[in-house]
C-alpha cells in the first residue's frame, strides 16, 4: 500500500521530468518560458485552472515538429502525491465538465492530467494555427518502503475531436517524444476518433452550454444596457459573423474595439466592415450580401450603440461576453442548430410583425433529425421547407446526407467531396418571409460551412419552385423531401403551405409537425385536396414539445408523394405522448434541467422511426401505442384519438384488479364504522 506522503515531491518530479526530456533531446520550456508569442497570448487569454482571470502557467512546456511540418505543443503538469494523476468521471473519460456542460474547476486545478488538459484546450480555442495539443499528466509518490513511483498520462486533445481528450496509451516515460518515436506517435493519435455516443453527448453538452450563456448575454443586454427587443437577435448575429473568422478573415478582436465616437472608427463601423467581408469570403450572391449589411446597419450604425458609457461601448461589452462565453463553443462539426438556440433563447423580446407565439416556436433538434429520418433522408435527397425558421430542418437533413455520402462514397474522396459541395449548393432550400428568422436562417447555414445554400427571402405562398441563384438559377428545384413546422395562424392550421409545396413535387416523402387538429377538420380544405395527390403514411401524436413556449398540442403527419391516397390503404396511428424526456419550464433553471431523458428517450425516437419505415424496432416501448387503420379521403380523421381502439374483452388481470379494489374498498368501509362506532 502507498504511503500517502505528508509532504508533496512535485518539485523533484518535475526536475526529473526535465532531466527526462533533455536526456532524450527534447527541450523542456519552464513555467515562464514561452514557446512562442501565439501560444503565450492563447495561455493569457483564456481563463485560469482556478476559472478566473489570470495567466496559465502549465508546469513544463514542449514543441513537437513533424518531418512534414506539423507543429503540436505539448502541456505537462506534475503533481507529486499519491492519487493525483487523473480525476476521471463514471464513463472512465477525463471529468473536465459536468453534465450540463460547467468547467469542473476543482480538478483542473487538483489533478496532473486534467490541468494539463485545461492548457491544451486554452491555446486549441484561443489560438488561430494551432487545433490540436498533447497533454501530459505526470506523478510522483513514494511507498512506504521508500520506493518511488512515477506514473503518466498521455492524452490527445484537437478541434477535430471537439475537444474530448482521448487517450493515446500507456506509458512508462517520456521517451515516445523523441524523434525517432514521432512517427509512431502521430499513427496513434490520427486513429483516435469519437464514438457516435461521444459526439451525440458532446452535442446535447454544446446545446445546453450554448443555451444557458445565452440566456445569461440575454438578460445583460436587457438589465445592464437597455438594448431594445428589436436589435437583438440583428446584434448577435452581426457579432458571430464578426468573430467567427473565415478563409482571409481574421475573427475579430476585443482589442480592435477602441469605442470612439467618430464615423470612421467608431466600434459600429469596425464591426460592420469585418462582416462585409466575412460575407465576401461566403461568395453570397450580391443581392443577399446587401440586404444582410442594410439589416445590420440598423443595429451597428443606426442605434448609437456604438457610444462608450463609463469609457466603454455596448457594442464592445456584448462582443467581450460573446467572444469568451458563447463562440467557443462553435464547431461546424457539430451539427447544432446552433441560431435555433439564440432565436429561441431571446425569443421573450422578440416581437413578430403577424403572428402569435406559435408561429415563432422552433422545432427541437432531435424532432427535425427524426423527421429527416421518417422522409429516408439520403446524399441524393433534395430538401425544401416553406416555413424556414432558423434553418433546423436543412442543417438536420444536411447532416444526414453528408454522413450518407461520407459512407457510401469513402473508396473515392474526390467524388465525394464533389457530392457533399453539391449537396450545400443544390440539394437543400428553404424559405423565410420574417427578417429576423431570415437572418439566422442564412447565419446558420454560413456557420455549417454553407454559403450557397438557396435560402430565400420571400412568402412561401408565392414561390413557383425554382432556384433563384447560381447556374441553376431559373429551373425547378427537384425537391423530393419536404420538412416543414408551418406557422399555425395560417390558413389551414399552416396545412395551405403543405398543400403548395406537396403541390410542386412528383415524389419522394414529406413530414409535417403541424397543430394536431389540422387533421381533424381545421386544415380543410387543404387536407382532403392533399388527399387527391398524396398518401398518408402516418400519423404520430406527440408529447409536449413546446412546453412553456406554446400551448399546442401537435402531430408529425407523414406523407408519400405522388401517390393518391387510397381508401384502403392502412396508416399507422401512433400515441407518442410518452417520448421518453421530462420537460419543465423554470426559466432559471440550467436547460439541462427543462429538457432531461428520463425514460429510455433515444430508443424510444428510434423505434418510432423503424415503425413508420417498416423495419423490425430492437425495443418495445410502444407496443401499446401503435394501431392501423384507414382513413376517408375527406381530410379530417387523421388524429390518433380517432383511431384509438378500445378492447372491450375482459382478461383474468383485469377481474383480478377488479376484485382486489372492491376488497380495498370493503375493508376501508368496515374499519372507518368500526372508528365511528356504527360497526353492528
Amino acid at each position: 500500500m502507498a504511503k500517502k506522503q505528508s509532504r508533496s515531491i512535485e518539485e523533484q518530479i518535475e526536475t526529473s521530468v526535465k532531466t527526462q526530456l533533455t536526456s532524450i533531446g527534447v527541450h523542456p520550456y519552464a513555467k515562464t518560458e514561452d514557446i512562442n508569442q501565439e501560444i503565450k497570448h492563447a495561455l493569457e487569454t483564456a481563463p485560469s485552472k482556478n476559472g478566473g482571470t489570470g495567466n496559465n502557467y502549465p508546469d513544463i512546456k514542449v514543441f513537437i515538429e513533424t518531418p512534414d511540418c506539423r507543429k503540436i505543443p505539448v502541456m505537462i503538469e506534475v503533481k507529486g502525491a499519491f492519487g493525483y494523476l487523473i480525476k476521471t468521471d463514471d464513463n472512465g473519460n477525463v471529468a473536465m465538465q459536468d453534465e450540463n456542460g460547467k468547467p469542473l474547476w476543482n480538478n483542473r486545478k487538483k489533478y496532473a492530467v486534467n490541468g494539463a488538459v485545461h492548457y491544451a484546450e486554452a491555446i486549441i480555442r484561443h489560438s488561430m494555427s494551432y487545433e490540436e495539443a498533447i497533454a501530459i499528466g505526470v506523478n510522483g509518490y513514494d511507498d512506504e518502503a521508500g520506493s518511488r513511483t512515477i506514473e503518466y498520462g498521455v492524452y490527445y486533445v484537437s478541434k477535430d475531436n471537439l475537444l474530448v481528450p482521448k487517450k493515446i496509451g500507456d506509458y512508462t516515460s517520456l521517451s515516445f517524444l523523441a524523434a525517432e518515436n514521432l512517427q509512431e506517435l502521430i499513427e496513434r493519435i490520427d486513429n483516435l476518433d469519437l464514438t457516435e455516443e461521444e459526439q451525440e453527448r458532446l452535442t446535447k453538452t454544446w446545446e445546453f452550454q450554448i443555451e444557458d450563456n445565452l440566456k445569461l448575454l440575454n438578460q445583460e443586454m436587457h438589465d445592464v444596457h437597455q438594448i431594445s427587443e428589436d436589435y437583438r437577435v440583428k446584434l448577435i448575429a452581426g457579432l458571430i459573423m464578426a468573430g467567427i473568422g473565415a478563409k482571409g478573415v481574421p475573427p475579430l478582436k476585443i482589442n480592435e474595439l477602441h469605442s470612439y465616437t467618430d464615423s470612421y472608427t467608431h466600434d459600429g463601423t469596425i464591426i460592420i466592415n469585418r462582416i462585409k467581408s466575412y460575407l465576401g469570403e461566403k461568395h453570397l450572391p450580391r443581392e443577399k450580401c446587401d440586404m444582410i449589411v442594410a439589416e445590420l446597419e440598423k443595429v451597428f450604425i443606426h442605434t448609437r450603440l456604438y457610444e462608450p458609457v463609463n469609457g466603454e461601448s455596448p457594442l464592445k461589452s456584448v462582443y467581450n461576453f460573446l467572444s469568451k462565453n458563447i463562440l467557443p463553443l462553435f464547431n461546424e462539426k457539430i451539427h447544432v442548430d446552433f441560431t435555433g438556440k439564440l432565436f429561441n433563447t431571446l425569443n421573450a423580446w422578440v416581437k413578430v410583425p403577424d403572428g402569435n407565439q406559435n408561429d415563432v416556436v422552433l422545432t427541437p433538434r432531435y424532432v427535425c433529425e427524426m423527421m429527416a429520418r421518417l422522409c429516408k433522408v439520403n446524399k441524393d435527397s433534395y430538401v425544401w421547407d416553406y416555413a424556414l425558421g432558423s434553418a433546423g430542418f436543412l442543417i438536420a437533413a444536411m447532416k444526414q446526407m453528408i454522413a450518407d455520402a461520407e459512407e457510401k462514397m469513402a473508396g473515392d474522396p474526390s467524388a465525394r467531396d464533389r457530392k457533399i459541395h453539391d449537396i450545400k449548393a443544390k440539394q437543400l432550400l428553404g424559405i423565410e418571409k420574417l427578417p429576423d428568422i431570415y437572418m439566422l436562417a442564412v447565419l446558420n447555414m454560413l456557420l455549417m460551412n454553407d454559403g450557397s445554400a438557396n435560402i430565400l427571402y420571400k412568402n412561401s405562398l408565392d414561390y413557383d419552385g425554382k432556384y433563384e441563384q447560381g447556374e441553376l438559377k431559373g429551373t425547378p428545384f427537384p425537391a423530393n423531401v419536404f420538412l416543414l413546422n408551418p406557422p399555425y395562424s395560417a390558413e389551414g392550421k399552416g396545412m395551405v403551405f403543405v398543400y403548395k409545396a406537396l403541390s410542386k413535387m412528383k415524389n419522394g416523402r414529406a413530414a409535417v409537425l403541424i397543430q394536431e387538429n389540422a387533421g381533424s377538420g381545421s386544415g380543410l380544405p387543404f387536407t382532403k385536396m392533399i388527399l387527391e395527390h398524396n398518401s398518408l403514411v402516418a400519423s404520430i401524436h406527440m408529447s409536449d414539445l413546446f412546453k412553456g413556449k406554446a400551448s399546442v398540442q401537435t402531430a408529425v403527419y407523414v406523407f408519400e408523394v405522388g401517390i393518391p391516397h387510397d381508401p384502403k390503404r392502412l396508416v399507422k396511428f401512433i400515441d407518442f405522448s410518452n417520448d421518453g424526456y421530462t420537460r419543465q419550464n423554470r426559466k432559471k433553471a440550467s436547460s439541462s434541467t427543462n429538457l432531461r431523458d428520463t425514460d429510455h428517450a433515444k430508443e424510444r425516437y428510434e423505434e418510432l422511426v423503424d415503425i413508420v419505415l417498416d423495419r423490425k424496432p430492437l425495443t418495445d416501448y410502444l407496443k401499446d401505442c401503435v394501431s392501423t387503420d384507414t382513413i376517408s379521403l375527406e381530410g379530417n380523421d387523421w388524429t390518433v384519438e380517432k383511431h384509438k381502439k378500445i378492447d372491450i374483452v375482459p382478461r383474468e388481470e383485469d377481474f383480478r384488479k377488479t376484485v382486489a379494489d372492491y376488497l380495498s374498498w370493503k375493508v376501508s368501509t368496515i374499519m372507518r364504522e368500526q372508528a365511528n362506532g356504527n360497526f353492528q
